[in-house]
């Protein structure tokens, strides 16, 4: 009987001190059932890509500190290392994913394959081209070539001839460029003479603005659709000494366009574009990943203009970007 009771107690102590485990395991947030973000990023090719990167992992860190959600981030160069990263994050069972596609087309397969696997999709920026997402959170990509399209009509009075420097293949390109051509329709004056892609890169900018530059004699005015790309057409212009070009517009807000306009130098405006629009992705990863209904499928940033008369309200000196 002593045997037996000795056994007994022996049993009791070891589920009582597993029960207790298994709760200080789920109290300290170490568990196996804790949510997981994962994030699927472009590399930082540029400073506003820079800055977005820095602002997701910043958002997921403190959600990571007050709620205890884990974070898979990933980067990459290619729509293909892109791909791979995504079905990698699906076969790690995230509970969310965030994406911001490096290419539209490209990368709308794969948001497929995550909304087929059961896990919800909050897209950044880019738009897909099918409905795998569950949340877009962009800028307002349309309004930043219409204002740009109005801004040129008012600053060349209706009349001139504009150069257009894109960016690759997504929808950001296609909405940006779309808006601006629409504001101008009604300006017969005004001749878009050159549509090249800088990749939303100031390196790519500057070399295909040389070319531009030399097979053209007679330029108005330079329609960028980046602030990276627009420092690269200014530094193509400078280079070339010409003094035809009566201005030069960008987006995104970056510092250096800022201190441009700031300076009365050829940039005259640029149109905001926020890499602070991740943190809200973020944030709707976290509630999608705690079950919780998403209150916009769409949420949009406004496209502000920057001009000499507004830009101390937005110029940050310490910022990255």
């Amino acid at each position: 009987m002593k045997r037996l009771l000795v056994l007994c107690l022996s049993l009791m102590t070891v589920i009582v001190l597993g029960a207790c485990s298994q709760e200080e395991s789920s109290a300290s947030g170490d568990g196996d059932d804790n949510l997981k973000i994962g994030i699927s990023l472009p590399s930082a090719t540029h400073g506003w890509m820079g800055a977005l990167i820095e602002e997701a992992e910043n958002q997921a860190k403190e959600l990571k500190e007050s709620d205890g959600i884990e974070y898979v981030m990933t980067n990459a160069a290619d729509p293909n290392k892109q791909a791979n990263d995504v079905d990698d994050l699906i076969s790690q069972d995230v509970d969310v994913i965030v994406m911001l596609p490096i290419e539209s087309a490209a990368l709308s397969p794969v948001g497929q394959k995550v909304k087929d696997a059961g896990i919800p999709l909050v897209i950044v920026d880019r738009e897909l081209e099918n409905d795998a997402a569950t949340v877009v959170v962009k800028g307002d990509n349309e309004g930043i070539g219409v204002n740009a399209g109005k801004y040129f009509i008012e600053q060349l009075k209706g009349k001139g001839k504009v150069v257009e420097i894109t960016g690759p293949p997504s929808s950001v390109t296609e909405q940006r460029g779309a808006g601006f051509i629409e504001a101008m329709e009604s300006e017969d004056g005004i001749e878009v003479i050159a549509s090249q892609s800088g990749d939303f890169s100031t390196e790519k900018s500057l070399e295909v603005m040389q070319n531009i530059l030399q097979a053209h004699s007679q330029i108005d005015a330079v329609f960028t659709q980046d602030d990276g790309m627009a420092l690269g057409v200014l530094q193509a212009i400078k280079e070339a000494g010409r003094e035809d070009i009566k201005f030069v517009t960008g987006a995104g807000g970056g510092k250096g366009v800022f201190e441009n306009i700031k300076e009365d130098g050829l940039i005259s405006a640029t149109f905001l574009y926020s890499p602070t629009m991740v943190k809200d992705a973020v944030k709707i990863a976290a509630d999608l990943a705690k079950g919780e209904e998403p209150e916009e499928t769409m949420v949009i940033k406004e496209a502000t203009k920057v001009t000499k008369e507004n830009v101390d309200e937005h110029y940050n000196p310490d910022s990255k970007f």
